[in-house]
């Protein structure tokens, strides 16, 4: 009986002490209407951070995304080689990444990626490494969009259409 308890002791010992590289979701929430990315751990907001997303002409994709790729220097081949620290690839060429153009952050600035102040790039970029790769979404979304389509189906009902 004594060997179970004990037993039983290092079980929950080791499940409440656990290390800090333990499986952990991180979330990279892109808010285009918003210019932000808000960093979750497990489901607590970490940071919020000013960002970029695509300048009129250019896009942003949204959805939900996995971490394809990580480089701590990336260079943009599309763009004269523009640096790309710290990036985190998500969707085809799409990162987020550093950038050095801080003055523009929290508005629309960017080819289509979503930059960050260097060291927030950094701050994502170790949580997502930390945490793996295969525990972190992108997630990007707009939540000015979003606001407009409930509002106006608050007032018309929902949306629907029928195809003849």
């Amino acid at each position: 009986m004594l060997r179970i308890l004990a037993l039983l002791g290092a079980l929950f010992a080791g499940a409440v002490f656990s290390s800090p590289t333990a499986k952990a979701d991180v979330v990279a929430l892109i808010d285009i209407g918003t210019q932000t990315v808000t960093v979750k751990v497990n489901g607590f907001t970490r940071h919020t951070f000013a960002a970029s997303t695509a300048r009129p002409g250019f896009f942003t994709p949204i959805g939900t995304f996995k971490a394809e790729k990580m480089f701590v220097m990336a260079y943009s081949s599309l763009y004269n080689n523009a640096p790309m620290p710290n990036a985190v690839f998500f969707h085809y060429g799409w990162a987020i990444h550093g950038t050095t153009d801080v003055a523009k952050l929290g508005r629309p600035a960017s080819a289509g990626c979503v930059r960050l102040h260097p060291q927030n790039a950094k701050i994502l970029f170790d949580l997502i490494k930390t945490y793996g790769q295969e525990n972190a979404q992108i997630v990007v979304l707009n939540s000015a969009v979003a606001a407009k389509t409930a509002t106006i189906q608050h007032v018309l009902g929902p949306l629907s259409y029928t195809v003849n």
